[in-house]
């Protein structure tokens, strides 16, 4: 029995007091909850905890090893980083949202059996919808419908595959999944989805930068790290891996260079880091594993201080655009250095965090002779040195001066940007202390002479030439424009899907509902009223068209006179002979039927 609770619960049972407190009580609480979690997290011992019956099966709400203690340690580290830096905002559903959102990531990275995991799941979908719709425009709006639908999606993907392999192995545990079936093959996209795998990566690029400013540094950090988290526990060593993370650290730099948003240039920026984890899983030895999982504890933090830097700015400015910015380390100095941190720390410069995790995953490419996969990721960090390392902070702080003049953002925004700061120095100054508690025994040594001077000349080269494309002219213009991304086919598909259900579709629609519940019952009737008449202005009908051109004249008149005095005297029109005649055939017809049964018989 241990002294503790399930590490998510301290996060989803305190948000629920958030917005019973005011002032700075309530400041004070909301920083107190991730130390408290994480206080309790240090009780629990490595293991399976919680273990519920649920119909015949059991549900692990809570496993503990090495690799779920990495993500759980980061989650919290990052959770009171946000949490500081969102202190205040007044909204307390932001908050109470934003809380949640974390104890459900923990919930994720903690779960022994997929059920479990699905839960968290769909918590982590509607809280994060929240966030963005936070934002009250109506932008953020369509942003979060299009958020929502899409990972509502991918969980049903996830739901269906966890049913199937219920069925096929007669287990919900979590553990290593071949792929190898329609079950697992639907958990892989599930997970996929949240992955932001190219593709299905344009939620992530559409809502992000239309989230509220705090909002968006919670959305950067959990997410698509829990879905890391999630194929490196289910599918790590699944070699298609190492092609989706390369084509994910590929393109997004294509997009990331003409964007002019600046958060949406992040958006791309951390799909491509994600990539670099994506191929560590996928090649899925101890050094790729190590490698995925410690760029995911360094992503969160570096790429945290940068959407929380461009957070400072657009809350100082309200501009957000490369368009609009400029010169802005005149006013906020302070900022202008921790992103400059931040943006040392994404392109791998030594001393910095992902110098010291980055390189693991490229040496796990090297030492598997994956030529093509390591040039891509070469390529890719050249890349993201240009679009982060050096466009972020150039266009924002010392491009043209804008003429902005504002103050530095508040102390707490100051605070919560100077840990992660540190916590990137500190983590490529001495990455020993990352190494310690990645899931496998590390044997790497980063700071090695060959790898200092190849990094280096890898930085000082894209350095040289961003700068020559700047004064030659021939780098792209940053203009105000819409960049098209894979989101256009459901933007522009959703909207001819509903212009052909509510046009064509439902003129078509109402021409049938029309014709079988009106025109034809109508003239059913319009004709049972008179058959013979109609029959005979079928027949003159008929005859008209092969008639002889002198007796046309006559035929239609005949028609015409039949029309006017239909359905005329039915009496008239039907003597008794005829009446007679119709009984007889209806007898002989029921003495055909009745002999033919008794035959069959």
């Amino acid at each position: 029995m241990i002294n503790a609770v399930h590490p998510a619960l301290v996060f989803m049972a305190g948000a629920l007091l958030i917005p019973l407190l005011k002032g700075k009580a309530k400041s004070a609480y909301m920083l107190l909850l991730p130390i408290l979690s994480f206080m309790n997290l240090l009780q629990i011992p490595a293991g399976s905890h919680w273990v519920i019956g649920f119909l015949e099966y059991n549900l692990t709400l809570c496993k503990i090893d090495r690799l779920s203690m990495v993500f759980g340690y980061i989650f919290h580290i990052i959770s009171f980083i946000a949490i500081l830096y969102a202190i205040n905002v007044k909204d307390d559903g932001q908050h109470v949202a934003a809380v949640l959102y974390s104890g459900a990531a923990l919930g994720v990275v903690y779960a022994g059996d997929l059920f479990t995991l699905f839960i968290f799941w769909e918590i982590m979908a509607v809280t994060a919808t929240y966030l963005i719709w936070a934002r009250r425009t109506k932008a953020s709006s369509s942003a979060g419908m299009r958020y929502l639908m899409v990972h509502l999606f991918g969980g049903l993907c996830l739901l269906v595959g966890i049913i199937l392999q219920l069925h096929n192995t007669g287990s919900v545990e979590f553990g290593h999944i071949d792929l190898d079936g329609l079950a697992s093959v639907l958990i892989f996209i599930g997970f996929g989805i949240n992955c932001a795998w190219p593709g299905f990566h344009s939620w992530l690029t559409d809502a992000y930068p239309e989230a509220t400013i705090t909002g968006t540094v919670f959305l950067s950090a959990f997410t698509t790290k829990c879905a890391v988290y999630a194929l490196a526990r289910g599918f790590a060593g699944t070699e298609i891996l190492i092609w989706i993370g390369a084509a994910m650290a590929a393109f997004p730099i294509f997009y990331a260079v003409i964007e002019n948003d600046l958060r949406r240039v992040l958006s791309y920026s951390l799909i491509n880091q994600v990539g670099f984890m994506v191929v560590g899983i996928g090649i899925g030895t101890e050094l790729g594993i190590n490698g995925a999982v410690a760029h995911a504890f360094a992503d969160i933090l570096f790429k945290g201080l940068l959407f929380m830097a461009m957070g400072a700015v657009m809350h100082q400015t309200g501009k957000i655009n490369c368009t609009d910015l400029g010169g802005l380390y005149k006013s906020m100095p302070v900022t202008a250095i921790f992103c400059v941190i931040g943006a040392a720390s994404i392109s791998a410069f030594p001393l910095f965090s992902a110098f010291a995790t980055k390189s693991m995953v490229m040496d796990a490419t090297a030492k598997d002779h994956l030529t093509v996969i390591w040039f891509i990721l070469l390529f890719a960090s050249a890349g993201v040195f240009h679009h982060a390392g050096i466009k972020i902070p150039f266009f924002a702080f010392f491009s043209h001066d804008s003429g902005i003049r504002t103050k530095e953002a508040p102390l707490n925004m100051l605070l919560a940007m100077g840990i992660a700061a540190f916590l990137c120095i500190f983590i490529g100054s001495f990455p020993g202390y990352l190494y310690r508690i990645l899931p496998y025994p590390v044997d790497y040594a980063p700071y090695t002479a060959p790898h200092v001077m190849a990094q280096l000349q890898l930085l000082f080269f894209s350095a040289l030439a961003f700068t020559l494309l700047m004064l030659s002219g021939i780098y792209p213009a940053e203009i105000r424009a819409i960049n098209i991304d894979a989101d256009w086919a459901y933007r522009k598909g959703s909207k001819a899907f509903m212009w052909l259900l509510t046009n064509p579709m439902s003129k078509f629609g109402a021409w049938i509902s029309r014709t079988v519940f009106d025109v034809i019952p109508s003239a059913l009737g319009w004709a049972s009223r008179n058959p013979v008449a109609i029959l005979k202005i079928a027949s003159d009908s008929l005859l008209l068209k092969f008639a002889v051109p002198e007796k046309r004249d006559e035929i239609r008149r005949r028609i015409q006179r039949e029309k006017e005095i239909y359905p005329g005297d039915i009496i008239r029109h039907w003597p008794i002979g005829t009446r007679v005649l119709w009984a007889i055939l209806f007898f002989l017809a029921y003495l055909l039927v009745n002999y033919l049964s008794g035959v069959k018989q």
